[in-house]
């Protein structure tokens, strides 16, 4: 497999610290918004990264909700995230948009939203994302994926009552860290950094 020259050129846009507002929200809404207009694929994915024991995991989660404390998205609190997160809260969000050239991380601190709130969103959702919630044993070992259909189709017969279950629900991780990237001309990309500073948001221009 040869790989050395396998490169894309970017230069679409370019990103000026100078026009960057001074509240970096405003520009992750911005970002998200432009990446729903452009019809990009699962515009509001990103990969969530979380540490524990000193190691590392990732893995692709979606954002559901932008609230004044932060970033919101669901999971099972039992799953190996949740194990993760429990043991150490701190994590890192990370938004890519190639056909935009555009890349966006956000780090910062998860708690658990309120239960009334993942109540909420979880009725919210459709029958058989509830179903794949209640019957999924998030991250353990299953026997088949069979015994998971046959729960799941058990489950079904009681499709109205499906409730959120207590190990299910939303974290929102709040900001204290942002950095935008902008694909540039010559591998000299843009990136912007904002850093949370007593109660201040410092904007600095950091090298590609």
């Amino acid at each position: 497999m040869k790989l050395h020259d396998l490169r894309q050129q970017y230069g679409k846009e370019s990103l000026d610290e100078s026009t960057c507002p001074a509240d970096p929200m405003v520009l992750v809404k911005e970002w998200i918004e432009k990446a729903i207009e452009f019809h990009a694929f699962e515009a509001n994915a990103f990969v969530l990264s979380t540490t524990s024991h000193g190691r590392s995991s990732s893995r692709v989660v979606l954002l559901k909700e932008i609230t004044e404390n932060g970033f919101v998205f669901f999971s099972n609190y039992k799953s190996k995230k949740g194990i993760e997160i429990e043991t150490n809260p701190i994590a890192s969000m990370l938004f890519f948009w190639p056909d935009m050239e555009r890349q966006l991380r956000i780090e910062g601190a998860l708690t658990k939203i309120p239960a009334s709130e993942s109540d909420v969103y979880f009725d919210s959702r459709p029958l058989d994302s509830r179903l794949s919630a209640v019957v999924s044993p998030q991250s353990n070992v299953i026997e088949s994926m069979e015994d998971l259909m046959k729960a799941r189709n058990e489950l079904l017969k009681q499709s109205d009552n499906v409730k959120r279950p207590a190990g299910w629900g939303g974290y929102v991780l709040t900001p204290d860290y942002y950095e935008f990237w902008q694909g540039g001309a010559h591998r000299l990309h843009d990136r912007i950094a904002y850093k949370l500073k007593n109660g201040e948001w410092l904007k600095v221009r950091l090298a590609p």
